[in-house]
């Protein structure tokens, strides 16, 4: 998992001195030997190496966070991630600091991280003590206890679904080059793939589950309609509607009262429920 170095002295664009731990590899980043090259070639090939089958999101988001510190030169960054029903959550931060201001946005219901998920279009405040108007509550929960001066928020989006935003935090007042924000939303956009893949594979996991119990079910009532049948020498379709209505009159699930016609002596007890089916009640011989 990315370590997040401590604040050192820095301009908007310079470099710190850092090391970068990254799982399954070790790798030294000093000042004098690596290139804003090398450290985005680092920052890609790690965030494609979470996506694997068995990867964490928290670590992904992780990883983001401490790569776009290091490559946009922010103070600080964090990023909320929304929840299944909509609702944003803080998931990642670089400090302490900078989580209670994603908190304190969130129960201020404004803020550019917000906006940002809202919309799903950046937002780049150069200068946040002009934002008392536009969020007049988050500027009153921050009064005093805020210590950056601009943030830059960046949408977690694929095709237009925006699933959470990125919010990178300066000292100083001022916007972000074009580039570095290019930059940033090409990381933000990794991530994203990743947890949209994470997603997909839960849901495909889930109604994998939901098949292998309808086809397990199915084969129950298979087995009882057939029990049913050669008891009360009746056809499969009169059989399975003794067995459906036995289930519903009794509000028993299907598959359970199957499992019991096979099981148990109640195939005798299901017989002698009224069907509604019009069909002869006897087979053909």
């Amino acid at each position: 998992m990315t370590q997040i170095p401590e604040d050192t002295d820095t301009g908007r664009h310079g470099y710190r001195k850092t090391r970068i731990q990254e799982s399954g590899r070790d790798a030294a980043v000093d000042e004098a030997g690596t290139s804003r090259e090398q450290l985005l070639i680092r920052a890609f090939v790690g965030l494609a190496d979470t996506l694997v089958d068995d990867y964490d999101v928290i670590d992904l988001l992780d990883r983001l966070v401490g790569y776009s510190v290091e490559l946009l030169a922010a103070d600080a960054a964090g990023i909320l991630l929304a929840d299944p029903h909509g609702a944003l959550r803080v998931v990642a931060s670089s400090n302490e600091h900078t989580e209670w201001i994603e908190l304190m946005q969130l129960q201020a219901d404004q803020g550019p991280c917000v906006d940002c998920f809202r919309t799903g279009a950046p937002v780049s405040i150069t200068d946040l003590d002009d934002t008392t108007s536009r969020w007049p509550r988050l500027a009153a929960a921050l009064a005093d206890h805020n210590s950056y001066r601009s943030v830059h928020a960046l949408p977690l989006r694929l095709r237009g679904e925006a699933i959470g935003a990125m919010n990178l935090f300066h000292h100083q007042p001022g916007p972000l080059p074009a580039t570095d924000l290019a930059l940033g939303q090409a990381l933000a956009d990794v991530a994203t793939i990743g947890i949209l893949q994470e997603r997909a594979i839960r849901r495909g996991e889930v109604l994998n589950e939901q098949l292998q119990t309808a086809l397990n079910s199915r084969i129950l009532i298979e087995q009882a309609k057939g029990v049913l049948a050669e008891h009360g020498n009746l056809t499969m379709v009169i059989a399975f509607d003794r067995l459906r209505s036995y289930a519903r009159r009794h509000n028993l699930r299907l598959s359970a009262v199957a499992q019991q016609v096979i099981d148990t002596d109640l195939a005798e007890t299901v017989l002698a429920t009224p069907t509604t089916t019009r069909a002869p009640a006897t087979r053909k011989r």
